[in-house]
């Protein structure tokens, strides 16, 4: 008789994503994984082909339905210095508001870059970049409408509120308060005035 699965995997993929969110990939073993979901190890290994993968499909599930998601939304607004500001103001307010102090599966990963898969590594560098472009775009979008001076670059601009993201998402698992967030926050927003 063939294996048949029993559960539903994105809810599967919810809680394993949980995990390694928390812990980290090299903290997370696949005990850990198998208490999260309640699977046996077996199930588990039926259904998918390790930690690696269970990983990077936890990535993928993360890239497309937070960042990206978050990023199509703020797309949507007519004003690109409105859709800027809100970015962070999410930023902050996620991290203030957020009890167990992950920050984001994305930027964890990158801080141990190196150390994961070509394909990991392809993952990440495309959500930094991707979130990079949303910038560009808002950027020369304000410039177009008056918003935005034409004094800012782009994509030195650009590159720098990402760095400022990542700032805001690693200073905001402890180490920096809400006011602390909240000033960076508005740093941020001031390179586009």
């Amino acid at each position: 008789m063939p294996w048949e699965k029993s559960f539903d995997e994105s809810d599967v993929l919810d809680q394993v994503m949980t995990v390694f969110w928390e812990k980290g990939y090299a903290a997370t073993s696949i005990s850990d994984i198998t208490e999260a979901t309640g699977l046996k190890r077996g199930s588990l290994y039926n259904a998918f082909d390790g930690k690696d993968d269970l990983f990077m499909r936890s990535l993928l599930k993360y890239d497309t339905e937070r960042r990206r998601k978050k990023l199509d939304q703020l797309e949507e607004l007519d004003n690109p210095r409105e859709a800027i500001s809100k970015f962070f103001d999410y930023l902050v307010n996620d991290s203030i508001t957020d009890p167990v102090q992950k920050g984001c599966l994305l930027v964890n990963t990158s801080l141990d870059c190196s150390r994961h898969s070509e394909e990991v590594q392809a993952v990440v560098k495309e959500a930094f970049k991707d979130v990079s472009l949303f910038f560009e775009r808002q950027i020369k979008r304000g410039q177009e409408s008056g918003d935005v001076p034409e004094s800012v670059s782009i994509q030195s601009t650009a590159k720098t509120l990402v760095a400022l993201i990542v700032g805001i998402r690693v200073l905001g698992r402890g180490t920096f308060g809400k006011t602390a967030l909240l000033q960076i926050a508005e740093q941020a927003k001031q390179l586009i005035t």
